[in-house]
């Protein structure tokens, strides 16, 4: 995380759920951007579904050439990758990611719970 410009503190959203976000920007326009869905799971925040942008990672995506796209996470690991619009400028796909987590919360929460064998702990 210490590679953004700006990582506020996660919004908890639940008892055993946090939204983690960060990001950079230049003269206003987000040039990269982390936006994590995360659940408490035997002592450790872990993966649940992750957007991100960051053309100079690893690994990383574009979404101005790529679009965005969200990847889910089961055991700890990216099991899923889906395309979720065309081509997008940063500051519109880090709002859009936001969002979607925000509403599909309880979605993505209760699957995780279900692979990981645990029993409505989210509070949601």
């Amino acid at each position: 995380m210490k590679d953004y410009e700006v990582t506020p503190p996660p919004d908890r959203l639940a008892d055993r759920v946090q939204l983690r976000t960060a990001f950079s920007t230049e003269r206003g326009t987000v040039t990269k951007f982390l936006v994590q869905l995360e659940y408490w799971l035997e002592g450790d925040w872990r993966e649940v579904v992750r957007y991100d942008h960051d053309r100079d990672a690893a690994g990383g995506h574009d979404i101005t050439e790529e679009g965005l796209h969200r990847d889910t996470y089961r055991d700890g690991e990216k099991i899923r990758s889906e395309e979720v619009s065309p081509p997008i400028p940063g500051n519109d796909g880090f709002d859009a990611a936001e969002e979607d987590l925000r509403e599909n919360v309880e979605g993505f929460i209760k699957r995780f719970e279900k692979w990981h064998g645990v029993k409505d702990r989210s509070d949601l």
